[in-house]
């Protein structure tokens, strides 16, 4: 019984180490991914905080109320923290 479980372990690190050498290889031989073009716009956004839950969004997304800005509209009928 236990030659079979040494054959069968044999094989199977056998079957691993080849699979890992083609996979090397074909990493190897495929082209490096083209490079990202810049954002359109080519301007970065300001980023501004909820008042009240304090996550980080656009200021282009933001809803204003008695000068501080919210997430969402939900976030306005509640108190800042």
């Amino acid at each position: 019984m236990s030659r079979i479980l040494f054959w069968i372990a044999l094989i199977a690190l056998v079957v691993f180490a080849v699979r890992s050498k083609l996979r090397a290889i074909q990493r190897r031989n495929t082209p490096p991914p083209p490079p990202r073009p810049p954002a359109q716009g080519g301007e970065i956004e300001a980023m501004a905080q909820c008042a009240h839950c304090g996550v980080y969004f656009p200021a282009s997304e933001a809803v204003r109320a008695d000068g501080l800005d919210y997430c969402s509209p939900g976030h306005v009928r509640l108190p800042p923290r």
